[in-house]
């Protein structure tokens, strides 16, 4: 199969393709054209001309388009999902949550497209204002470059292009090099749905390329990037007096108090936050801090769970956990616990390679906090879990991060929970859940290293739109 660019609402071609294999099996899946600088331009100069149109396009008219994307995504659910399993390794049931999720994002953004609206000033508050009726309006930007990516290639294209279109922007989308079959779907989907032609662009090719240029172009107006910290921190330099969005890394934390229950379906829980789609998940759980009274049965209960997840083929409908994106990831996993091992910390289970690309579910205790499996993002099956004594002490070791998107507390002490809500340095805390969680129209970023800015589709409208003060003098002031 060789599937093009999408520029300008249509197929193009490319000088250079490049061939897409599973990363569970190593088999040919495609063959994708790569964009250049050229057909990024291209791109960009076609989402410049529907910008005229998408800017006069009324509120119903954006709402209209994106809930038709969401019903053409409901009733193609299946042939999305498997997609999602042959180009990313996503296990099948859970690339059906994925899309069950993408369709409410996109439900989401056709709601807040005919929410979209400012406020009265109250003008006369400041001596000189009186006389004058004042109010703010949001008013698009203009041409969004999206970079997105491998690890939810359809719901976080959503949180990029959902409220870019319903703000009545335009957009050019770099997918990750791993998933573009997802986004060049989507490009179909949309142009089913009605989105004028050029008002969304698919540009599959090498961030180094195709990234540099939607940054450095000045009719891009702002870039809303999903990535590493070095490249978004690159982006940014690059991107000038652009409006940029940062989602960036993490190694997110679960702190366990002694006031709790281990119950299984605790247990059960925090097997799915660090283990689920191999650890590749911004929010997975990378370090638990569970209270010394509980550590022992807590670190026994959690391997053994662990240890019944099936590992297999994704597109099989029993298996929970299955390849990494790529087999020098497993290679990585391999070198970061040994390194841990070395240095004392004990590997209580997992810590092999099952094959290429397969790295089982990890659990580690004792791993000193400078090993990379603990202070940089692992983005992989392993966990670091470590005892402590107070609260004060589990969650200083939250903090000495250079990350803090979410992190999570289970506590039945209310006093507890809320210094932890004070006290966290991160993004989002999540009490009596795991970091993990995440609903699509909570207001989703980080601080520190994890970047800055806000999706979740309301505040990411926010992002995107521009506020603009309308004053009107009716009399003489004075």
């Amino acid at each position: 199969m060789r599937r093009e660019l999408w520029i300008d609402g249509e197929w193009r071609s490319s000088g250079m393709y490049a061939e897409l294999r599973s990363p569970y099996s190593g088999e040919r899946i495609a063959e994708v054209a790569q964009a250049g600088e050229r057909e990024t331009g291209e791109a960009i100069a076609a989402a410049e001309r529907a910008f005229a149109i998408m800017s006069a396009m009324p509120a119903h008219g954006r709402t209209a388009i994106l809930e038709r994307v969401a019903r053409l995504m409901e009733e193609r659910s299946e042939e999305l999902a498997r997609i999602l399993t042959r180009e990313a390794a996503k296990p099948l049931k859970t690339a059906r949550g994925e899309i069950a999720r993408t369709i409410q994002t996109y439900k989401f953004a056709a709601a807040e497209a005919g929410r979209i609206g400012g406020e009265t000033i109250p003008m006369d508050a400041a001596p000189g204002g009186e006389g004058r009726v004042a109010y703010t309006v949001r008013k698009p930007l203009g041409v969004v470059g999206a970079i997105t990516p491998f690890n939810f290639p359809f719901n976080l294209v959503a949180h990029k292009v959902g409220p870019a279109i319903a703000a009545g922007n335009t957009v050019v989308l770099k997918p990750a090099g791993q998933t573009p079959l997802s986004a060049l779907a989507l490009a179909e989907l949309f142009e089913e749905a009605g989105l004028p032609k050029g008002a969304l662009n698919v540009v599959p090719g090498r961030g180094s390329v195709v990234g540099e240029a939607i940054a450095r172009d000045p009719r891009v107006k702002a870039v809303t990037f999903t990535g590493s910290p070095e490249v978004g921190i690159a982006l940014k330099s690059k991107a000038g007096l652009k409006r940029v969005t940062l989602e960036l890394g993490s190694n997110s934390a679960l702190i366990v108090d002694d006031t709790v229950r281990l119950t299984d379906s605790l247990i059960q829980r925090c097997v799915v936050g660090a283990y689920s789609f191999s650890g590749q998940i911004c929010i997975s759980i990378q370090r638990m801090y569970v209270h010394e009274s509980l550590f022992d049965e807590f670190v026994s209960r959690f391997a053994e769970e662990a240890g019944k997840l099936v590992i297999g083929d994704p597109e099989s409908e029993e298996t929970d956990f299955s390849a990494l994106i790529h087999a020098t990831e497993a290679s990585r996993m391999e070198e970061w616990v040994a390194g841990a091992v070395r240095r004392g910390a004990k590997l209580v289970a997992g810590g092999r390679r099952l094959s290429e690309a397969v790295y089982a579910p990890t659990v580690l205790t004792g791993v000193p906090e400078d090993e990379p499996v603990s202070c940089r993002e692992v983005f992989g099956p392993i966990v670091c879990v470590e005892p402590f004594r107070t609260l004060d002490e589990a969650i200083e070791k939250v903090n000495r991060s250079r990350y803090g998107l979410q992190a999570g507390l289970y506590t039945n002490d209310l006093q507890a929970a809320m210094k932890a809500a004070d006290k966290l340095e991160v993004g989002g805390v999540m009490i009596n859940d795991f970091p993990t969680f995440r609903v699509d129209h909570m207001p989703y970023g980080g601080v520190k290293e994890s970047g800055f800015g806000r999706e979740g589709i309301r505040y990411a409208i926010e992002e995107l739109t521009e506020l603009k003060l309308v004053s009107i003098r009716l009399r003489d002031g004075g």
